[in-house]
């Protein structure tokens, strides 16, 4: 059983990891059924404890297994669930009204048409094995004895890339209809990982900065986003019913929900940006303990837009940017800390990455080294935070009381 980190500001990534070229080569021909389960399962393996090892030398409090064994963050979900199908954006192209538009509207984001691809339902869907990240975490808690923390696809996330007209309107007509077996099979993952021992469930929505900023920035590609949506109201109102459908009625594990601008490339330009104004009145209505937010480029907006929810909910705060060559010092993340303890409780805020190091498998974000450099960033601005506000989370309570 693992435990809930005690110290303040405690540290944590995002969810995925650099795959190494060999892992990357690997899953290729896993998928191309060129080598067998058993060879893709020992580089997987690896990459988990390489990964468990960078975490540890960096001080990371709460680990994860970087989503080794996944295609990208929400995609592996074809391989868990009968009646889903990977389709790549390019052969979703062909459904569109304009393909080629859309082609290249893709191709101008950076983005690879035939190689980016989504979890497509065509039938109605059922769990084949044990869970969506069961073995995940089992095998991370074979191998470390910190928290852990299981990032999933959220409920909107899947409902909005999994649901595609053309192909899955025989299975579910409309992909309303579609939602009641993703919140069934999400809530049954989520008593399991909790009886596992998992820590920390994160459940990943990026599509909702496409329904907040979207219309504003025009046609964009947003990873999972090519699906119908109506106006933002109803999406945002969508979204928090599913996720507090999900957790409804489950305790005695950590849930969090994180949103970001996109991760795909290495092009900030290319990704939306605004303020979180438009979406944390819903957000702060999820029943969710946390809140793991893109915070650390000026794309994300100004702090001060949280006033008004302070300490509604934990912050999951995004300090560095997981794809620039810079690694940021400990003072600026101090620093950025700081603008939000005038907000958050310091046992209510969480330092993390603004998003993952390789959200595909095929594209790693950044290097090892540099990754690991920002790791090691976040600790140390965690141990000067420390120094000032406490060491432990009754530290920061007991202070509070006085």
């Amino acid at each position: 059983m693992t435990a809930t980190p005690t110290a303040l500001f405690p540290v944590t990534t995002v969810g995925s990891w650099v795959r190494s070229p060999e892992l990357q080569a690997g899953l290729r021909k896993y998928e191309a059924g060129e080598i067998r389960e058993e060879e893709f399962t020992r580089l997987a393996d690896a990459g988990v404890l390489e990964w468990l090892r960078i975490q540890d030398e960096a001080g990371v409090d709460i680990v994860t297994d970087g989503e080794q064994r996944r295609n990208n963050f929400f995609a592996f979900v074809a391989e868990k669930l009968d009646g889903v199908q990977m389709m790549s954006v390019a052969q979703m192209a062909e459904h569109m009204p304009d393909p080629s538009g859309y082609m290249s509207m893709a191709s101008s984001v950076d983005v690879v048409p035939e190689e980016t691809k989504n979890p497509i339902v065509f039938d109605k869907i059922r769990l084949k094995g044990d869970g969506l990240a069961v073995d995940e975490a089992r095998f991370l808690i074979q191998h470390t004895n910190k928290p852990i923390k299981v990032p999933l696809p959220g409920p909107y996330h899947l409902h909005r890339s999994g649901w595609f007209k053309a192909v899955s309107k025989d299975a579910y007509p409309t992909r309303e209809e579609f939602v009641g077996d993703i919140v069934r099979i999400l809530r049954e993952e989520l008593v399991k990982l909790r009886d596992l021992g998992v820590a920390f469930v994160q459940f990943d929505e990026p599509t909702l900065s496409d329904v907040a900023y979207g219309e504003e920035a025009g046609e964009k590609f947003m990873c999972g986003g090519l699906g119908s949506k109506a106006r933002p109201e109803y999406e945002l109102s969508l979204a928090r019913d599913l996720v507090n459908e999900v957790v409804r009625g489950i305790n005695g594990i950590h849930t969090g929900v994180h949103v970001c601008r996109g991760n795909w490339t290495r092009r900030e330009d290319y990704f939306l940006e605004g303020n979180y104004g438009p979406l944390l009145p819903y957000l702060t209505q999820m029943n969710v303990d946390q809140l793991v937010l893109e915070m650390a480029t000026p794309r994300a907006g100004e702090a001060d837009v949280f006033k008004k929810y302070a300490n509604e909910r934990e912050i999951g705060l995004g300090v560095v940017n997981q794809r620039s060559d810079d690694v940021e010092e400990p003072a600026a993340i101090v620093a950025r800390t700081k603008e939000f303890l005038k907000y958050f409780d310091p046992d209510k805020i969480y330092l993390n990455p603004d998003c993952g190091f390789g959200t595909f498998a095929a594209r790693n974000l950044n290097t090892r080294e540099t990754g690991a450099a920002k790791l090691k960033s976040i600790a140390e601005a965690a141990a000067l935070l420390r120094q000032e506000h406490g060491a432990s989370r009754q530290d920061a309570i007991a202070t509070a009381k006085s």
